[in-house]
């Protein structure tokens, strides 16, 4: 799940938990609304982590060595 998924469910599940007045039956709207916020919460923190991760990666820079002697002149 991507940051920008999570961010989206949290605020799904705000406005089902907060705005919302529905009564249906066999389904609670309110705690619909609490699962789609804690489950945005855990992607949210898990995308954070896999960033971390990622961004942790160790970059290989290759360098070139120039063995030629400074005094002779260039090819």
């Amino acid at each position: 799940m991507t940051i920008a998924g999570s961010i989206f469910l949290v605020a799904v599940g705000a406005i089902l938990y907060f705005a919302t007045n529905l009564h249906l039956a066999h389904v609670s709207i309110d705690t619909v609304g609490l699962i789609l916020m804690i489950a945005g919460l855990a992607g949210l923190v898990l995308g954070f982590v896999q960033q971390g991760i990622w961004s942790r990666r160790v970059r290989r820079d290759v360098t070139v060595e120039d063995r030629r002697d400074p005094r002779q002149p260039p090819y």
